[in-house]
This record gives structure tokens, sequence and C-alpha cells, in this order.
């Protein structure tokens, strides 16, 4: 099963293509841009407390027979998040200062 490519930044609602650099995920596949990563979450998911890492690109091309953008193609589901900001700085700033292999 391929990854579900998000289309937007559950923060700022920045649109996410699959070709993005600056796309981060935890391992709930919850997806955020790199700035609100940073700035806003301290490496902190607001939804499960884990840390981030860059999202893998999806080949646009077909290298391999089936295996592409195009033949898996990414959600059109655009995401929120489901705390209020203030409740999501909270829980980052309780946990930013522990390493994601800790929480």
């Amino acid at each position: 099963m391929a990854l579900q490519l998000r289309p937007n930044c559950e923060y700022c609602d920045k649109d996410l293509p699959p070709s993005a650099t600056d796309a981060r995920i935890c391992s709930y596949e919850c997806t955020f841009c790199a700035d609100c990563v940073e700035t806003k979450l301290g490496n902190v998911c607001p939804n499960c407390g884990g840390g981030f890492v860059p999202r893998p690109i999806r080949p646009a091309k077909e290298w391999r027979t089936g295996v592409c953008v195009t033949k898996h193609p990414p959600s059109d589901k655009r995401m929120h998040l489901k705390y209020s900001l203030d409740d999501v700085a909270a829980h980052s700033a309780r946990l930013r200062d522990v390493r994601p292999e800790d929480r």
C-alpha cells in the first residue's frame, strides 16, 4: 500500500503537491509543511505527539511498471487540525524537549 499523499499542510493549509520537498509527515501520515513543523510545532505532531520526517517524493514517471504518481494518485482530501491553536501550542510546548524516539 502506498503512502497517502495529502495535498496540504494541516496547520496553514499550504498546498503540498506530490513533488513538494518541504512536506513533512509523522508515522500516521499527518502532513505539514516544513515551516510549520519548525516554527509552530517544534517537531511535535499535534495529532499523535510523534516527530516528523521529510515526505518521500513519489516518482512522476513510471520507471517500473505500475509504480508512479499517475498509477497511485495522491489524495485530494484536504485535512485540517482537529485541535485549537492554543491546544496545539500547549501540546507542542509539553513535548518539544522530549526526543521523538523517547515520546
